[in-house]
């Protein structure tokens, strides 16, 4: 398998048999010229309908390709941001499809929309969407029970609720399965101060073969990084991402 990284949270991973698009945004490496010029099936997925995992071009890859199926979460459908005969799957948390190349089940997800967990030619690949411990950093001043308000998110939030909603998502993605060969998860410097915990949640809870860092443009490729400290301590492979288009063997 090869994976790619396009940009933000959009990966291609590349198979024998076929090819998967996970939350394409844009593409400035101009990975897409090549997706759509291969005969093998493509299989597009999009977590949930902010702006930066779905848009619209997707679909415009039919005038240039005939074989693309589309799985996306079915807050994209709810949101009105697609109509439901432009995709072939509208999945929401625990829905699942599969057909005689990927097996796709929706997991749940602490923001919109969901998480994938996709199996294709003997592995198993995890793509987080947005599930993430996204308050790690309002935790050490919380109370139980009270709200702290963020500037940043102009919002009262509950860093207490939200880990404990979090948390429970890992649980039931637990039911599932123990492990992964491949995880793509946000490690997004962004959000201060205890921005790895969750992944760092994440590789207590599951067996990975190959982390992946995302959602880290706004802070920069190296900010990413940081989480292979805690991922070398668990003999977990670790992707240091440098550039757009770049490839990875697997």
């Amino acid at each position: 398998m090869k994976l790619t990284y396009i940009f933000h949270s959009g990966f291609k991973l590349e198979t024998e048999k076929s090819i998967l698009i996970f939350d394409y945004w844009m593409d400035p490496g101009n990975v897409l010229e090549s997706v759509l010029q291969s005969k093998k099936p493509l299989y597009v997925f999009s977590s949930h309908f902010h702006e930066d995992h779905f848009t619209r071009e997707i679909f415009e890859w039919r005038k240039q390709k005939e074989n693309i199926t589309y799985i996306l979460s079915k807050d994209i459908l709810r949101h009105r941001r697609a109509s439901k005969e432009e995709a072939d799957a509208w999945l929401a948390k625990g829905a699942s499809w599969s057909d005689e190349l990927v097996s796709v089940k929706a997991l749940g997800s602490t923001d919109s929309g969901v998480s994938w967990i996709v199996e294709t030619e003997d592995k198993r690949i995890f793509h987080a969407g947005d599930l993430n411990n996204w308050y790690a950093r309002f935790l050490s001043e919380a109370v139980p029970g009270q709200t702290i308000y963020s500037e940043e998110f102009d919002e009262d939030i509950d860093p207490i609720a939200h880990e404990k909603q979090y948390l429970g998502e890992l649980k039931d993605i637990c039911k599932v399965t123990d492990s992964f060969d491949l995880v793509m998860f946000p490690i997004d410097g962004r959000i201060g101060n205890g921005y790895t915990l969750g992944g760092r949640q994440f590789i207590e809870r599951f067996k990975v073969g190959m982390f992946v860092p995302m959602h880290f443009v706004a802070s920069g490729f190296e900010s990413s990084w940081r989480m292979k400290e805690f991922t070398d301590e668990k003999f977990i492979p670790f992707w240091e991402i440098t550039k757009g288009g770049e490839t990875i063997e697997l």
